[in-house]
């Protein structure tokens, strides 16, 4: 039962928990760090690393979507994005890497109003499987039925469908809407949809018969959907509700699981360990990965929903300076890391989060016990 609490008369509130208001508690085993796995498996395709690149022009093109997959991980590229608008957009994100953080959102906005070309869609999704890896796009709901079969006929492995809030079914005056239950039934790829903040929402889209539910709203530093919308929901609780919905759903179905990727909150190795401890799969990681030097906006980071046409919400962070010692994807995901804030060997923290508590997979550490002061 969540804590409730009256903020004045007649209006209840829950009470939510952030990642960084729980800490794990060791039981009274642990692990060789050897014995300890951290594989991942969603439908058919398996990672060693339970990983899912933001879909930010920031961090993903073609070539860091490919190095994510070589890594490990899963890395999903915007079908709406740069990479999708222009044949060559490296100028432009080299652009943006230098531009003021005070100009930034304005320019954005001009940049993103060339329209997604088709063709392009076609284009990127083929480079990507050249690479030999697991290849995903992420559409927005409201462009997802017109976007979507062109990268299923390009041969994509996985869907993502993915805004800030989304729903089973958007209901909506104005005529035809998406249904997500109806068009995945219709899809031969598994499909990962979200972001679901509560029970109700992540059942909801448990039903429509998606893979993976995305949880939370990819809430961090730079995100400004609480001070533009109001909508705050802190991880931790948000995970734990969406895990106790696939229970019941795991229940209601005779077995089907459903797969929750943590989006939010998610900025260092400790956070990764909890976001699992909370009942997630995997995370979702945004601007820790700006800071990669395979990142094509060279450490400048900025949500999707920044370039938004009418109303932007995010802050920009600008580009590193060129004294800035820059780490590899791969020192950021499996190290050695020069730094003692959790910021790099994201995985290696995992695995020994893991074995300090007594658990030797994903799958288990979920049952780990968290404190909170």
């Amino acid at each position: 039962m969540r804590e409730l609490v009256e903020i004045g008369p007649g209006k209840i509130v829950a009470r939510g928990w952030r990642l960084s208001e729980v800490a794990l508690v060791p039981t009274r085993r642990t692990r060789d760090i050897d014995d300890v796995s951290t594989e991942w498996q969603l439908d058919a395709y398996r990672f060693e690393i339970p990983a899912v690149a933001h879909p930010s022009d920031a961090t993903m093109s073609p070539a860091s979507v490919i190095e994510m997959g070589r890594l490990g991980g899963l890395g999903v590229l915007n079908g709406e994005g740069l990479w999708c608008r222009y044949v060559d957009p490296t100028s432009l994100l080299k652009e943006l890497a230098d531009t003021p953080a005070e100009n930034a959102i304005e320019r954005l906005q001009e940049i993103y109003a060339e329209p997604v070309k088709p063709e392009l869609i076609a284009e990127r999704i083929a480079e990507i499987r050249a690479g030999g890896i697991t290849t995903a796009i992420r559409f927005s709901p409201q462009h997802t039925a017109e976007l979507a079969p062109l990268a299923v006929e390009a041969g994509v492995d996985l869907l993502v469908i993915q805004g800030t809030i989304v729903s089973a079914e958007h209901v909506s005056s104005g005529g035809d809407v998406l249904n997500l239950k109806q068009f995945i039934a219709d899809l031969d790829i598994p499909v990962v949809v979200g972001g679901a903040t509560n029970y109700k929402t992540a059942m909801h889209l448990m039903r429509t018969g998606a893979a993976g539910v995305i949880v939370g709203v990819g809430s961090d530093d730079w995100s400004t959907t609480d001070t533009v919308l109001g909508i705050d929901v802190p991880m931790a609780s948000a995970i734990v509700e969406a895990a106790a919905a696939r229970r019941d759903y795991l229940d209601e179905t005779g077995g089907r699981y459903v797969h929750l990727i943590a989006d939010g909150e998610v900025t260092n190795s400790g956070a990764i360990a909890k976001a699992v401890a909370c009942g997630a799969d995997a995370v979702m990681l945004g601007s820790i990965l700006a800071d990669a030097a395979e990142s094509p906006a060279a450490g400048a980071w900025w949500h999707s929903a920044a370039s938004h046409p009418k109303l932007p919400r995010g802050r920009f962070r600008p580009g590193d300076s060129g004294d800035v010692e820059v780490p590899d994807l791969e020192a950021i995901l499996y190290g050695p890391s020069n730094s003692s804030d959790g910021s790099q060997n994201l995985f290696g923290g995992l695995r020994r989060a893991m074995a300090k508590t007594g658990y030797t997979s994903v799958k288990e550490f979920q049952k780990a016990s968290l404190v909170t002061a």
